[in-house]
Formats: C-alpha cells, structure tokens, sequence
C-alpha cells in the first residue's frame, strides 16, 4: 500500500510540477513590476486561469528564425547569412527540473506520511513550496499573493485534518508553532531588515504551522536545519569568492527544504 501511495504521490508531483515553470516566470519580477503576462518576444501567454497555467513553450515563437550572418561574410560563401534559418523551441523557461523536485518531495512525503489524512495537506502545499523557492532564487523575491494564501490554506487545512481519524499531530501546536516561527522571523527582520526581508517573515508563518503540527522538536529541528543550510550555502559562496559578507542570497529555498526535512522527521515519528 505504502509502495502504491508513494508512486500516485510522484505521479501528482510530477504533474503539478510541470504548471509550475510558467508560473515562475510570471511571477519573477521586481517589485514595482507587473506580473509577466507574455513571453520574451512579446506574444501573450494564453491558456487556463488566464494564462497561469501552461507550459513554458510559446507556440508563436516555435517557428523557423533567421540566423544573423557572420561579420565579413559575403553571400554565397557558405557561411550563414540572415535567410538561413534554424529551428526554435519557443521555450522561454526550463521545464524539467521543477516536475522532478516536485515529484521527489511529494513521493518522500507521502512514504513517511503513509495514508494519513494531514499527506492531502502536504501534497497541495508542495508544488507552492516549490513555486516559491524558485521564484525566491530567480529574484530574491517572496510575493504575498503566495505566501499569505498558504498561510491561510494550511491552517484551514489542517483544522480539517485535526477533525477526521487517524492524523498525526495537533491542529493547537501547528497554530502556536506558525505564531512561534513567524514571530522569530519577524524580530530577525527588525533587528536586520537587510538581510532578512519581510517576505521570508510570512513564508515562516505556513511553515511553522506546517511543522507545529508534529510538535515543538519538529519545529526547532525545521526551523534550525533551514538556517544551517542557508549558512552553508553563504559560506561556500565566500569560499568559492563569488560572495562577500554583505551578499544578499534568497533564504525561502533553505526555509523550504528546512522545513520538509523536518516534516519528514515528524511524519516519521508521529
């Protein structure tokens, strides 16, 4: 049964993976910037939700382009020239490895979860944790039409879980656990608001509820193991010379993948 759950977890992973490149895209922009509506060329993206779902290939720009000819090249002298032409894919975006994360994090979810009714929760949650950890990477950018919605959705959530059989954590620890994170978050923030910015505050809230759920080891081990990484990944960085001590680095993907290690540790054990 655990094998079987695993795999439909990884299927729903994969697939929800695959909407969430277009996505990224419309949403990695700066903060005075609207939201992406077509792709680089120009052509607008169309598709289901008003152009929010959908692959990253653009039809429009999927056609045969010309190739800028060489300096100094001479027609006729078999170098390329601006009427020979080359196919395009139109992909404005990567495709393949958001699905193969989203499909990864799901499939390990659901085999330390197992058939518990609080995994519906985290399968819906995921492929967001994804979004945003890509968004963040691209811009250094959490926007609040994401993170405060999923705040919401996983209280919501899990007060339903908290009601059906056989779930494995409280709906009272997951709510005091998203008021302890995002509290630590938010004074981090007012004592350096350079280096912790305000989206990464709203971000712990749903991850701290997510992690109250299983108690407050899970919450401390969840919330460190995301500073531990973020730490590492700066470290390398300033030993690799490509960071200085005032670098800023997007902090949501440790957060995130702090937060599911935990998780996973919590489902293990409840």
């Amino acid at each position: 049964m655990y094998a079987m759950l695993t795999a439909l977890a990884a299927f729903w992973g994969a697939a929800a993976g695959l909407l969430v490149p277009r996505a990224a895209y419309r949403f990695s922009v700066e903060p005075e910037d609207a939201w992406r509506d077509s792709c680089p060329a120009g052509h607008a993206l169309t598709g289901a939700a008003r152009g929010w779902l959908g692959s990253t290939r653009c039809a429009r720009c999927a056609v045969v382009v010309p190739v800028a000819a060489a300096p100094g090249a001479e027609p006729g002298d078999g170098s390329e020239g601006e009427d020979d032409p080359v196919p395009s894919s139109g992909r404005y975006a990567p495709g393949v490895l958001v699905p193969v994360v989203t499909a990864l994090a799901c499939a390990a979810l659901a085999a330390a979860t197992g058939p518990r009714p609080e995994l519906a929760v985290w399968l819906l949650l995921a492929p967001v944790g994804v979004l945003l950890a890509t968004i963040d990477r691209r811009v250094h950018r959490l926007p609040d039409r994401l993170t405060l919605p999923a705040a919401a959705t996983v209280v919501v959530l899990l007060g339903i879980a908290a009601l059906l059989p056989e779930h494995g954590g409280s709906w009272l620890s997951a709510l005091l656990g998203g008021a302890a994170l995002g509290a630590f978050y938010f004074l981090l923030f007012l004592i350096n608001p350079n280096g912790m910015g305000f989206g990464d505050v709203k971000l712990a809230l749903s991850l701290g509820v997510a992690l109250g759920w299983y108690g407050w080891p899970v919450l401390f081990a969840g919330g460190f193991a995301g500073f531990l990484l973020g730490a590492a990944y700066g470290f390398g960085l300033m030993v690799l010379k490509r960071a200085g001590r005032r670098t800023g680095i997007p902090f949501g993907p440790f957060m995130l993948t702090g937060a599911l290690l935990g998780m996973l540790l919590g489902a293990l054990a409840a």
